[in-house]
């Protein structure tokens, strides 16, 4: 029998992915939309005819209901969210509906009427906050320190609460960071790839970024969707830490990204102090040991490759609207 998943995010840089993904394993793909929280539809354009969309908002637990009516999913990927942390700050309020009590309204549904739906939810690494380590694994203690990652929090520990209280199949991925062509230019790695090849056509002559030092885990989001699926596969629900164990500086995407457009990034980057954190914390890798070994999960895209296809991207995007 065909098995149906239903994306929340689906227009998202994962969601996307996923319902390429799972489009590609045959699945009848049931994607989202929110008009009021949308950010169009450019990432799923190409495939846009093969999904099925609803409307639809995490903030509405009747739509949510009427859409896992209609279509029963075997699979909820739950993925929609307020990702990017400033928004955080700003819109408290909103970051905890969407990123929280979305998640709740979902679990809700299945609880009540589909007890065998299988439910996936994107958490963060931000929950860890700057923990006393190097390196975190599913046992690491978590202590947010925003608003972003509180909300995710607290949505990692419901998923655990069902999980536990109701015997239901709902697991959760806690993921460092990935990033990908189909990141947002809010995200410092797209800002800098999409800067990069803007610079090389002549559409602008610099590009302001904060502190170049500045480390992070960043992986190819395609390489985390693969991960996703799998743990829904499994005889049993269990929750995994997805990342590729390894720190790259702002810098290093600088280099890698300018180089690769025959540039130097020295002439071009501006310093500003505007976007410096102003807690920028102990730089955090994440062990995959347990998801190497239960899922036979690899990253395979590797820092570099990753940074050269997000300008590579960006080059021919930009050369397309000139």
């Amino acid at each position: 029998m065909r098995k149906t998943a239903f994306i929340t995010g689906i227009t998202g840089q994962d969601g996307s992915f996923l319902a390429e993904f799972l489009l590609n394993k045959d699945y009848q793909v049931v994607g989202l939309v929110s008009d009021k929280h949308g950010i169009g539809e450019g990432n799923i354009a190409n495939f846009k005819d093969r999904l099925i969309l609803e409307p639809g908002d995490l903030l509405d637990k009747s739509s949510l209901k009427k859409i896992i009516d209609q279509y029963q999913p075997q699979e909820i990927y739950n993925l929609a969210g307020i990702s990017f942390v400033p928004t955080g700050w700003e819109k408290p309020e909103l970051t905890f509906n969407v990123n929280c009590l979305g998640l709740a309204r979902i679990l809700e549904i299945i609880r009540k009427d589909y007890p065998q739906t299988k439910l996936f939810q994107a958490s963060s690494a931000k929950m860890f906050g700057n923990p006393d380590l190097d390196i975190a694994n599913e046992e690491t203690p978590l202590q947010p320190k925003d608003i972003y990652a509180t909300s995710k929090t607290a949505a990692h520990f419901l998923i655990n609460n069902f999980r536990n209280h109701f015997q239901l199949f709902v697991c959760s991925a806690i993921m460092f960071n990935h990033e990908s062509e189909r990141r947002g230019i809010e995200f410092v790695t797209r800002k800098i790839t999409h800067g990069a090849a803007q610079i090389k056509l002549d559409l602008t002559n610099q590009l302001a970024l904060g502190n170049l030092d500045s480390q992070a885990d960043w992986g190819y989001a395609p390489d985390y969707i693969k991960a996703m699926w799998l743990m829904l596969q499994q005889d049993q629900p269990e929750d995994f830490v997805l990342a590729t164990g390894e720190l790259h500086s702002i810098r290093e995407v600088c280099q890698i990204a300018f180089e690769a457009l025959d540039l130097d990034y020295k002439k071009f980057v501006k310093i500003d102090k505007r976007f410096y954190k102003k807690d920028p914390g102990r730089s955090l890798t994440g062990n995959s040991a347990k998801a190497k070994k239960v899922l036979n999960w690899q990253p395979k895209t590797d820092f570099k490759q990753m940074i050269t296809k997000m300008v590579d991207y960006d080059l021919n995007l930009l050369k397309e609207k000139k």
